[in-house]
């Protein structure tokens, strides 16, 4: 029997006891190590951000969930979907996942010699929101981003996931780019040329930028990133813990070339969203004056009952692009998960697509994409 439930995206997960001790312990807790990191900033037009689909040096992921957040019931399934998405991509370029000291053992047991594990405090496993966005300079360097992540506006404990971007930086031994924005890597989508797209309720909102205009972020952003224009979707505040993040609503597959979520039951809250999405991205061009080609993906009709919640993220949006591979979800709606399959093997000719059984994660409001994160190839 499979049931259709309310798509929320990541579940708003609130813990207020464990969080009334987080801004304490992100000032005193050094996170991952010790930071000697140097922080740069950029000049203008010499540093970009590379399109998923560009070659990766390998992608970074976190064993973070936890029974305080995650619960006695779906702790070990979403165990066990990290180690299905991590062995997955492991099969086309190399998995570092960071791991708490007291669950390396079992981390090892699990994931055997597929992955390097590196040990590291965690709160959380949603890599893509707590990492560094990376980026890469004209002659070729690599440098991190990190911004600044404040638990998706105060939601949810997060004074150690604060030194994630910090560590991981460390471990590549490169160098920081300072910034004073603040949002997650699961809010920024880009072409690699110059167009980004971005919602307005993930980052212009008081919980991240107070007080910030489009303009002012823009001025910030755009450096930080080889931007020249971004396109601004509405988003959503509130339904969900990120506000938003555009990697449920759109993505680039290449310049000038868009996919899109749409949810086709009117009786949803996305339904009047992603229908708004679509029409935006119909009616705009990218920083080259190209009008976007958008092409569909929908939202499946029904999903596995086993770990059906009012927060699941049903939807084929979050998928993640590897080397030689798009890691994508199925959901047990067998049209609409081949559907899916069909147009992204068409989007991606050179790739194979993989579909992979990710409820557990998605019970939690998540996807592939929000527990990953590339590291470009320098």
């Amino acid at each position: 029997m499979l049931v259709k439930v309310t798509i929320n995206r990541r579940s708003f997960i609130l813990f207020s006891s464990a969080f009334a001790g987080s801004l304490l312990t992100s000032q005193m807790f050094s996170g991952c190590g010790t930071f000697n990191t140097m922080k740069t900033v950029p000049t203008p037009s010499t540093w970009w951000m590379p399109e998923e689909s560009e070659p990766h040096e390998r992608t970074w992921m976190a064993f973070g969930a936890s029974r305080k957040i995650w619960g006695t019931k779906l702790l070990p399934a979403v165990q066990d979907n990290l180690v299905t998405i991590a062995k997955s991509i492991a099969d086309y370029e190399p998995v570092y996942m960071l791991v708490r000291e007291s669950e390396h053992q079992l981390a090892a047991h699990k994931f055997g010699a597929s992955v390097t594990l590196i040990t590291c405090p965690l709160d959380d496993l949603w890599m893509r929101d707590t990492g560094p966005v990376f980026v890469k300079h004209e002659q070729g360097q690599l440098r991190g981003i990190d911004f600044n992540f404040n638990g998706w506006g105060q939601k949810q404990e997060h004074g150690l996931d604060a030194e994630v971007a910090h560590f991981v930086i460390e471990q590549i031994g490169s160098q920081e780019m300072a910034t004073q924005l603040i949002l997650e890597g699961g809010a920024i989508e880009v072409d690699g040329h110059g167009t980004a797209m971005i919602t307005e309720s993930s980052v212009l909102n008081r919980n991240r930028n107070p007080g910030m205009s489009k303009s002012q972020f823009e001025a910030l952003l755009k450096p930080l990133l080889g931007l020249r224009k971004i396109i601004w979707l509405p988003g959503i505040r509130g339904r969900d813990i990120t506000d938003g993040h555009i990697d449920f609503y759109a993505r680039f597959i290449r310049p000038g070339v868009v996919v899109a979520g749409y949810e086709p039951d009117p009786t949803f809250f996305d339904h009047a969203v992603t229908k708004e999405n679509l029409d935006i991205l119909r009616s705009e061009m990218d920083a080259d004056e190209r009008q976007l080609e958008v092409l569909v993906l929908e939202n499946p009709k029904t999903i596995r009952p086993t770990l059906a919640t009012d927060d699941f993220a049903a939807g084929y949006i979050n998928f993640y692009v590897v080397n030689g591979a798009v890691i994508v979800p199925e959901f047990g709606d067998d049209l609409a998960d081949s559907r899916a399959k069909s147009i992204l093997q068409d989007l991606y000719p050179e790739r194979h697509i993989v579909q992979l059984n990710i409820d557990a994660i998605a019970a939690g409001g998540g996807g592939i994409h929000c527990t990953t994160q590339q590291q470009p190839r320098a």
